[in-house]
């Protein structure tokens, strides 16, 4: 007997026709109903109606959410500075199980704007923000744990002293800011003072980067400024008042 003779013909199925998203059949099969593709764009236009007459506030839908949200003023001080403050509902991607991170803020100049964070910068995942105008400079922010420095539980309240002496902390996050080890050398100008019962580290370094830190809770906040020759001839008052502006909510 011919085994290929005997097998039951089955005719072919026929291409379905390429649908994105929605089905383009409108066949009911063993209870179960595909809709088409019409009922389907109806809905979608549906939930576009209802999303239009039903608005939510903005802060209600942000929760931890990743990457840019807008932060700074949209009017300048008298002296032309904006302020930029850490939205309450961004997300830090500084790991799993980190509480809520403080708010902190910083002056800038006109023309500088946030730009995407990326993994590959200095900094790496733990860097929180980033600042740039390509005609005076940038800025970064670091959220790193104290934990580097120190054994301490989840909820702990570590301050900079506690962390370290200045040159300490400042060698301890070179190589992450700079891309290089920094030494004693490599330091002009080292300032400790505090602000709103915050201890801050400030330091002026070589090649133009000036860099501001404090401490709160289980992490370590760093601020760095940096420059080119030119940017710095022309902007570097303007690029001090942001270093010496970085402030971080210590009661949070």
């Amino acid at each position: 007997m011919n085994l290929a003779s005997s097998r039951t013909s089955v005719p072919a199925r026929p291409r379905a026709s390429r649908c994105h998203v929605v089905r383009c059949s409108a066949q009911q099969l063993d209870g179960e109903i595909a809709v088409t593709r019409r009922d389907a764009l109806l809905s979608v236009a549906a939930g576009f109606a209802l999303s239009g007459t039903v608005a939510q506030p903005a802060n209600a839908i942000q929760g931890l959410t990743a990457g840019r949200i807008p932060g700074r003023t949209k009017e300048a001080d008298a002296e032309g500075f904006y302020t930029y403050t850490r939205p309450e509902g961004k997300s830090g991607g500084h790991g799993v199980g980190w509480s809520e991170i403080p708010q902190y803020s910083f002056k800038v100049p006109a023309g500088w704007d946030e730009i995407p964070v990326s993994i590959a910068d200095l900094g790496g995942t733990e860097i929180d923000l980033r600042y740039q105008a390509k005609d005076q400079g940038d800025v970064a922010v670091v959220v790193a744990p104290v934990l580097r420095f120190m054994d301490v539980g989840f909820n702990a309240k570590v301050t900079l002293k506690e962390v370290g002496p200045p040159q300490r902390v400042i060698e301890g996050f070179g190589p992450e800011l700079f891309g290089k080890p920094l030494d004693e050398d490599d330091v002009i100008k080292t300032e400790v003072v505090t602000h709103d019962g915050g201890l801050y580290y400030k330091w002026e370094l070589k090649n133009h980067a000036l860099v501001s830190a404090t401490a709160t809770k289980n992490r370590v906040f760093i601020l760095t400024v940096t420059s080119n020759a030119r940017q710095w001839k022309k902007n570097s008052d303007s690029l001090r008042v942001i270093q010496q502006s970085f402030r971080v909510n210590q009661e949070a």
